[in-house]
């Protein structure tokens, strides 16, 4: 493996072994920091993600007042001064860079402010859609404001006292529940959240652990306002979403065999695993615990001939991220998989549906391009070739575990988009490849 200022050449060949603990969980950590800053007291985050998108949150709160520094032994503590300890950021502005978790998750405390917030992002964010927020939110009794109605810059004037809402969400979006469940603990009465298939409940356990009172139903959630957060020690496990390229990195490199430590598999994020076992993938758990509220093991993967299987809207919520590393599985797999339901991947980081096809298709797959999917023919042979992450983090290691099983080497643009979610991914990749 080479490297120049911004793409990676991956050289084929060779199996993965050994043991890895993945990055620490992305979204966990977000919601880590957001409840310790509204806690009273200080906090502990053990463990946290040392990324970019974190660190935007960490940041964002310090601009509100809160103290957030890095003890010795790397944790994060964070000295909340309660859900009313917030001041106004200097200049009025918080930039969120390519997160929006930050920006959104962000935008359900500042709406019970007494004070006005700008909230930027970097160019991708910018083009994310924003209205899924703000139409409650101002509903609630915020004054928002956004580009054509839906796109940041956000203009954020707080109302406090909120009003509560009973709001069914168009699309499963944890971001947006979050968002509502964190301007509800603002509001005047109860703030209710319905979504159309249940999305990834970390909030719901972290709110629950830190002493909030919830009412859950099998696709909705309430929350009365006016509740106080407790202190705490956070443990921030591995995220799955990063531990799945090395998982269908190991599964299509002949023999490999790994061993992936602490990793988090909450029943709303594990929908890999099930549809992996369905295309007979040679994954197993190990030590199942839980820590905080939330589900731990260790995960066990060795190479395995994989075959096609349907992914559908049923499971997607459970693995939205994971869609592009799972269609380089299927261009490897034995038979047609297709992917529905996916229609969120085109207003991620980037189009994640369009650029899968075209990028895996320059590299010899048979990819057709779905209005909310893919339709993959496999097994093909893949063939190195210059493919650009455009930015995503996602689908620059996406496009490295499609590399490691090409035949001749495959360039990989704007490689260190990887810096997002996962900053040591290039190091554990080579650390982990041995001659097969």
């Amino acid at each position: 493996m080479t490297v120049s200022t911004t793409s990676r050449v991956i050289i084929p060949g060779g199996a993965l072994r050994g043991e890895l603990r993945p990055p620490p969980d992305k979204s966990i950590t977000h919601r880590a920091v957001i409840l310790s800053a509204l806690a009273t007291g200080p906090s502990r985050i053990v463990h946290p993600l040392e990324a970019d998108d974190c660190r935007r949150t960490a940041e964002a709160f310090r601009s509100l007042g809160v103290l957030v520094e890095t003890d010795g032994r790397n944790d994060w503590i964070i000295v909340g001064h309660g859900l009313y300890g917030l001041r106004e950021p200097d200049g009025g502005t918080i930039y969120c860079g390519n997160s929006g978790t930050t920006m959104r998750l962000l935008s359900g405390v500042l709406a019970g402010q007494p004070f006005e917030t700008k909230l930027m992002g970097d160019h991708s964010l910018s083009q994310r859609p924003m209205a899924r927020i703000v139409e409650p939110l101002t509903k609630m009794g915020a004054g928002i404001s956004a580009r054509d109605g839906q796109y940041a810059p956000l203009h954020i004037q707080g109302r406090r006292p909120l009003q509560g809402l009973s709001w069914d969400s168009s699309v499963a979006s944890a971001q947006v529940k979050s968002c509502l469940l964190l301007a509800g603990l603002y509001a005047e009465g109860v703030t209710t959240v319905r979504e159309p298939e249940r999305s990834r409940d970390h909030s719901e356990r972290m709110l629950a652990a830190a002493g909030v009172k919830l009412d859950m139903g099998e696709k909705s959630v309430s929350i009365r306002g006016g509740q106080t957060l407790n202190a705490m020690e956070w443990v921030v496990p591995s995220d799955i979403s990063s531990a799945a390229f090395f998982i269908i990195g190991a599964l299509l490199a002949p023999g490999s065999e790994l061993l992936l430590r602490n990793v988090n598999v909450n029943p709303t994020r594990d929908g890999i695993l099930e549809v992996l076992r369905k295309m007979g993938a040679d994954v197993r758990l190990e030590d199942m615990r839980s820590v905080a509220g939330e589900p731990l093991a260790d995960i066990v993967v060795k190479s395995s001939n994989l075959k096609a299987t349907r992914i559908g809207a049923d499971v997607m919520p459970r693995l939205i991220d994971e869609v592009p590393v799972l269609a380089v599985a299927a261009t490897q797999a034995q038979g047609v998989t297709e992917i529905t339901g996916a229609q969120e991947l085109r207003v991620k980081e980037s189009d994640r549906l369009k650029l899968v096809a075209d990028q895996l298709n320059k590299m010899g797959a048979e990819i057709e391009e779905l209005p909310d999917g893919l339709r993959i023919e496999g097994p093909t042979p893949l063939k190195g070739a210059s493919v650009d992450s455009h930015t995503d983090h996602r689908l620059a290691m996406s496009f490295a575990v499609a590399g490691l099983v090409a035949r001749g080497e495959t360039t990989i643009l704007n490689a260190d988009a990887v810096d997002i979610s996962f900053p040591t991914f290039w190091s554990d990749l080579e650390k982990l490849r041995v001659a097969s």
